[in-house]
């Protein structure tokens, strides 16, 4: 994908998403979203079951794994239907994307600058404080502009 088409389509996902962040009114009720609209629904977890086609056993077992986080979305999908519910599934960034590139840049940057400023350092060639933000900020903008290359582990 190009640069261009990359920075539009996280432009588009993040309008998306910022309407979820930093929501609680997402957060998973204490015993879990099963075991919530069964209870409202007046559903027993037998019923429960033998609409998913499990055993009462194995539907509060699915009940146990929303709360422990080892249910599968598959089984989470099954227990939607059965309960008459849409499951919804996202992962929403703590932050705008473009601030966690960003911050993942800057991070990057001052870890070769402080690579680099050692070696100079050791060559007796410090760089003046205003130059060195000046190369900061140019590694920045350079990573920016080929984002794939931040997630490269470092050599």
């Amino acid at each position: 994908m190009k640069p261009t088409q990359s920075a539009l389509a996280r432009k588009h996902l993040d309008h998306r998403l910022a309407e979820l962040r930093g929501r609680d009114s997402f957060a998973r009720p204490p015993r879990g979203w099963i075991r919530a609209i069964r209870d409202a629904l007046g559903m027993s977890a037998m019923e429960l079951g033998s609409r998913i086609g499990v055993s009462q056993a194995r539907a509060t077992h699915l009940e146990r794994g929303e709360i422990d986080d080892s249910i599968t979305l598959k089984s989470l999908r099954a227990a939607a239907e059965a309960l008459d519910c849409e499951l919804v599934y996202a992962l929403v960034p703590r932050k705008p994307l473009d601030a966690l590139l960003r911050d993942r840049a800057i991070l990057m940057a001052d870890r070769q600058l402080a690579h680099s400023s050692h070696t100079m350092a050791l060559e007796n060639q410090l760089l003046r404080s205003a130059d060195l933000q000046t190369e900061r900020d140019r590694l920045i903008e350079a990573m920016l502009r080929d984002p794939k290359k931040l997630w490269r582990s470092p050599k």
